[in-house]
């Protein structure tokens, strides 16, 4: 009996450390990525003597790289339809700063109203690209970077050179303002309403978490172990609720996080739980598999760019709103660093993989290396030599593990 026993529990052990190494094969470049996120965010935080986490720099490392993370989402959907990239949202985003500056600037418009042009504009390009990109079938590259061309000339002929400085508050708190605490005075030098909102988010988390794998086992699909699970939801738990300490030190919650965050739960949703979404994946794939299979890879392909360009739109906005000006040199090599930020955080290469979460992870992975190194005094062209070195080791471990998977 008591060998019995003893035999079932070494078999339910083994079934567990099997199900996690299950997990993490399956699952090896977006583990890969945070465990490199952690890693880099331990080196810089002790190299810098604990100043990469304190609160006001953590608040600067989100605002600062806000532009890469709202690029990051609309590259990875652009990615996913087989590896097509755009060139031109540097150029974009210049071009909607120079726009929004003339039309609240010079004109006096209300700044609401500036933002939907601007948003309509980025519309209006998307549409134009994607026409050019999805039904004559001219390489991305070549049509993105006739883009990154012409909409610089456009910047510059708009702006004849010049800065145009400053934009009113209102415009400034895009990306520089904060939510005001509702339980000011409470707590002692401490943003209740940040901590508040962080357990908020925390019970999301586990309840949708959980949902998650009721479902799987419901259509009796694999899950991960369960200690493997718990383990997730404590770290995951631990890492949201240090964020909101770190944030309610400082000013709270700037404005710009609440519009990522809702960017990152929309295109999640978008890209797993819907038909639409999942095309996007199936495309990357094997688009002539996709064709026979009744999708419309055209609209697939038009939709991925006129998003970029919309997404780019935003982008201009928040930049310009950062900047509090609109600079004929904005957007310089924001194209390239959302590139970056996607195939570190996961996506192929080749299309068909990359999620909008890897893609943040990637966004944060330069950012600290931006961050930590300028701390450091590492010169900028070190710097650039780092984070190039990085973005080739991304894609080589992309290309070594499919190779792997295939063999």
């Amino acid at each position: 009996m008591e060998t019995s026993k003893q035999t079932s529990k070494n078999s339910s052990t083994l079934g567990v450390i099997e199900s996690i190494r299950s997990t993490l094969r399956n699952n090896i470049r977006q583990y890969g990525m945070l465990i490199a996120l952690a890693v880099i965010m331990l080196y810089f935080q002790i190299s810098t003597e604990g100043v990469l986490l304190k609160p006001m720099n953590v608040t600067s490392l989100v605002t600062q790289n806000s532009y890469v993370m709202v690029l990051a989402i609309g590259m990875t959907l652009c990615i996913l339809t087989g590896g097509n990239i755009d060139l031109s949202v540097g150029s974009l985003v210049a071009f909607i700063g120079a726009i929004s500056g003339v039309l609240i600037i010079n004109n006096h418009m209300n700044p609401a109203l500036a933002i939907v042009i601007c948003l309509l504009v980025g519309a209006v390009v998307g549409i134009w690209q994607g026409f050019w990109i999805a039904f004559v079938r001219i390489p991305a590259f070549i049509v993105t970077l006739a883009g990154m061309l012409i909409f610089r000339g456009l910047t510059l002929s708009i702006l004849k050179g010049q800065t145009l400085a400053p934009f009113p508050d209102s415009y400034g708190k895009i990306n520089n303002g904060f939510i005001p605490d509702f339980f000011k005075g409470i707590g002692a030098n401490l943003n209740i309403t940040t901590l508040a909102a962080g357990a908020v988010v925390s019970v999301i988390y586990v309840i949708l978490q959980y949902r998650k794998r009721l479902e799987r086992a419901k259509y009796s699909l694999e899950n991960i172990a369960f200690p493997l699970f718990v383990a997730q939801l404590v770290v995951v738990l631990a890492v949201i609720n240090i964020f909101a300490y770190w944030l309610s030190e400082d000013q709270g919650i700037p404005i710009i996080l609440v519009i990522i965050g809702v960017l990152i739960l929309g295109y999640s949703f978008f890209t797993t739980k819907t038909v639409q979404g999942r095309y996007l994946y199936a495309m990357g794939g094997n688009e002539k598999a996709a064709k026979l299979s009744g999708i419309n890879t055209n609209k697939v392909l038009f939709f991925a760019y006129v998003n970029m360009a919309v997404l780019s739109a935003v982008t201009g906005i928040v930049s310009s709103s950062t900047i509090n000006s609109a600079s004929p040199l904005a957007g310089g090599n924001f194209e390239l660093d959302a590139i970056a930020a996607c195939f570190i955080g996961g996506a192929s290469a080749y299309g068909g993989v990359g999620t909008v979460v890897g893609a943040i992870i990637g966004a944060l992975v330069m950012g600290i290396l931006n961050n930590g190194m300028s701390m450091m005094g590492v010169p900028t062209d070190r710097t650039q030599i780092v984070k190039g070195l990085v973005l080739l080791l991304a894609v080589a471990f992309d290309v070594f593990t499919k190779k792997k998977s295939r063999a």
